[in-house]
């Protein structure tokens, strides 16, 4: 049974932005910090897997200008605290929608947090009325890097046998920052700062190992169940594997459109910021039109 409870409410404004709630949201054997801000048709912002909600910060303050727009710490990142309990990423993500009596909502998720968006849509598509992955993944799909691409990945495999956190969120960074066979320093300065402050703070301070539970069927054999738009982002220098699922997303979902970012890897609503909210507003804006 999930126990929900608030604590903390908080009201602020963020560099001329709409005000915004912090609040923290107990569900299941974790603590759910989140944001909310704006006022209109509910946006739901999933962060990626070398992130938390700050990789939001400028698409948070100006998509809360026209939409009522949602960015929370999945459990073990950021300032959420997680048990190591078996849960469900799905789950988390309804508790906080219900919480907030949002209804339904356009999802936005960026690479883990796609995944996420991908299989919650397909869990439960009455609550979802569009679907944004950013350089995302799809449960089940598998896929082989280049050969290039596997020697950067098994350095860094190689370092958690030692635990070599420091090194580690520095190659990290490199790969989603600067793309993974690309030169360190492609990206500007401040985002691979950023990112990778990211990655040391969720290794440093989230050490407990909770047990998700997969959705079931996987989301790679469902993709002709979407019944919502689909706006797929892709940016041409992120690692093979992701670029060929977002083409089957691409390709298999009903309807959906996909976009191409020239010179661009991962992390593309921070390298790419006012084309990634340009996209956004425009698809949510669509969405709500046609209701």
């Amino acid at each position: 049974m999930t126990t929900i409870t608030l604590v903390g409410l908080l009201t602020l404004a963020i560099n001329g932005g709409a005000p915004v709630d912090r609040g923290v949201l107990t569900v299941n054997g974790a603590k759910l910090a989140y944001e909310v801000a704006g006022k209109g048709p509910p946006i739901v912002l999933i962060h990626a897997g070398v992130a938390d909600m700050s990789m939001w910060d400028e698409p948070f303050r100006v998509l809360s200008r026209r939409f009522r727009v949602v960015r929370y710490d999945m459990r073990g990142f950021g300032a959420s605290k997680a048990e190591a309990v078996e849960f469900s990423n799905r789950q988390d993500l309804l508790s906080l929608m219900d919480h907030l009596k949002i209804d339904k909502a356009i999802l936005v998720g960026n690479s883990r947090g796609g995944i996420i968006a991908l299989d919650f849509t397909l869990e439960h598509p009455s609550r979802v009325a569009g679907l944004v992955s950013v350089a995302g993944g799809i449960s089940g799909f598998e896929a082989e890097p280049t050969a290039e691409e596997k020697a950067v990945f098994d350095k860094v495999e190689a370092l958690f046998e030692k635990k070599d956190f420091e090194v580690i969120a520095k190659m990290e960074a490199d790969i989603w920052v600067n793309g993974p066979v690309q030169k360190a320093g492609r990206a500007p300065k401040e985002i691979w700062e950023q990112v990778h402050r990211m990655i040391l703070h969720n290794y440093r301070t989230h050490t407990v190992e909770a047990k998700p539970v997969r959705l079931n069927p996987l989301a790679i054999a469902r993709l002709g169940e979407l019944r919502v738009p689909v706006l797929v982002m892709i940016g041409d220098l992120d690692e093979s594997t992701t670029q060929t699922a977002m083409a089957q997303l691409a390709a298999k979902a009903p309807n959906a459109r996909k976009i191409v970012y020239k010179n661009t890897a991962h992390m593309i609503s921070m390298e790419r910021p006012r084309e990634f909210i340009r996209e956004v507003t425009a698809f949510a804006e669509k969405i709500t039109k046609q209701k």
